[in-house]
């Protein structure tokens, strides 16, 4: 085995023990001080080492290393072929598509103007720090193993050249990254574990108030956590802690079984064995008749035992193999919210297509993932617009910021259009119509851009009082 170590030999169920979803880890201390750190972290890191183990399978298993690819056959072991079909990494890449494949933005509740000019600066910060690329690395952690995590730091003056912010935006593997909780739910101190130049582990742990360098069970340095916040912000795919891997794991080993199978199948169909019956040959000679296409045997006892030579051909049936493929497919679609490639029948429309094919049912499941990735947005722009507010003098409470999510902005344009118009004329105010309708990744900027022309054309305050004409029109209309 230790050929194998850090491989994927063994299914996932024997290396999580059954227990699926990352293990919560939770501290009874009321208050986590230099007094009881040490004791604490300890106890954390029995907890995390086995959550790490799992994370490293689910990671290679999203990379392709498979158990699948360490099978052996004892019957006919020169035919084995070993397919991974990576449906693993088409699900998380189609589940982080649709959470980032449009930048995540920050949009005003109201309309103050001079709150729509920072939320417009503080998108501007966050698309010039690449959070979009940081929240694809965050979001494909959670798909993979059931939690990601955001590391909010600073740059103290080392940051890329013509850095405009004080802060820097990275994700942290979670085999290195953990959060503790108090019993109430409240993170009651993080944990990074890094290495130095001798190899030797070293653990980067922040409270609200403090951070400490724990080096060989010492505090090797500490100081005051100028944040006054934990700067680590969890981001964990479901309650459980859930991959969407594991959620299917057993359906596609199983489609990886069936799918190798149906290959040694065909190679044994083509490479079979050939019988002799009542007939004695030697190897020479029948590799001689076998390169001239022809075999010519005698009976071993004359006609009492006839001699005779065929092929042995036993070929696995690869429609009823089809139909099994599909049923478990169609099973890891279903169980996984995803929208199936069948293509339309004919005479459906469009929307019924969406429910047909799944696309809808994706939809809701993505739907109900977003207070949790919210949440934990939430806690992250706390901790910026904290910077901001001591460094920039921006006045923003997370009370006035919206998070959205975007999606396809394609879909139903025309539709979009229409009731956008409909809004407009019924006298709704028109940031509060670009954001209900949903077509642009930053209804914010284009309010701002937008704004001269459309007070022009629908100014808030409708005049109240009769002009000369108007009332020149009524006198003649009467007369």
């Amino acid at each position: 085995m230790y050929r194998y170590a850090h491989k994927n030999v063994r299914p996932f169920s024997a290396v999580c023990q059954n227990n699926y979803g990352r293990q919560v880890i939770f501290t009874r201390k009321r208050q986590i001080t230099k007094n009881n750190i040490i004791e604490e972290l300890n106890k954390a890191l029995v907890i995390h080492e086995q959550n790490a183990i799992e994370i490293e399978y689910l990671d290679r298993y999203y990379r392709g290393d498979q158990p699948i690819l360490y099978r052996q056959k004892v019957n006919r072991p020169e035919i084995n072929n070993k397919i991974a079909v990576n449906l693993a990494y088409e699900l998380v890449e189609r589940k982080t598509a649709e959470m980032c494949a449009e930048p995540i933005q920050y949009v005003l509740r109201g309309t103050d103007n001079h709150k729509s000019e920072e939320i417009t600066q503080l998108n501007i910060t966050m698309d010039s720090e690449s959070k979009q690329e940081c929240d694809i690395d965050i979001h494909r952690w959670r798909s993979i193993c059931g939690t990601g995590y955001r590391f909010i730091g600073n740059d103290d003056g080392q940051g890329q050249l013509l850095d405009e912010s004080d802060f820097s935006l990275s994700s942290e593997n979670p085999m290195y990254t953990f959060v503790v909780y108090y019993s109430n739910g409240r993170p009651a101190f993080s944990c990074q574990i890094g290495e130095d130049e001798n190899g030797a582990d070293i653990y980067y742990v922040f409270t609200d108030n403090e951070w400490f360098d724990v080096r060989n069970d010492k505090i090797y340095a500490s100081g005051i956590n100028g944040n006054r916040a934990i700067p680590v912000i969890e981001y964990p795919n479901n309650a459980r802690r859930l991959s969407d891997i594991e959620m299917t794991i057993a359906i596609t080993d199983a489609i990886n079984v069936l799918t190798s199978d149906r290959i040694n199948g065909v190679e044994q169909f083509v490479s079979a064995w050939v019988k002799f019956v009542n007939c004695e040959i030697d190897i020479d000679t029948f590799r001689k008749m076998r390169q001239e296409g022809a075999l010519v045997v005698k009976s071993n006892n004359g006609s009492d035992n006839k001699a005779d030579v065929d092929v042995m051909t036993s070929e696995l049936n690869q429609t009823e193999g089809q139909v099994v493929f599909t049923d478990l497919f169609e099973r890891f679609l279903s169980i996984q919210g995803l929208a199936n490639r069948q293509g339309n029948t004919g005479g459906d429309t469009g929307s019924a297509v969406e429910l047909r094919n799944g696309h809808y049912d994706a939809g809701l499941r993505t739907a109900i993932n977003e207070p949790i990735l919210k949440k934990s947005e939430r806690m992250a722009l706390r901790l910026i617009l904290n910077r901001l507010r001591i460094n920039k003098g921006f006045t923003l409470m997370p009370s006035d910021v919206e998070i959205h999510i975007n999606h396809n902005k394609l879909d139903n344009m025309l539709v979009k259009a229409e009731v956008f118009e409909i809004l407009l004329r019924c006298g709704i105010n028109y940031k509060r119509a670009v954001k209900t309708i949903d077509m642009f990744s930053d209804p914010e900027q284009v309010a701002l851009e937008s704004a001269k022309r459309m007070e022009m054309l629908f100014p808030e305050e409708q005049p109240t009082t009769a002009t000369p004409n108007n009332n020149n029109n009524d006198k003649t209309a009467d007369e």
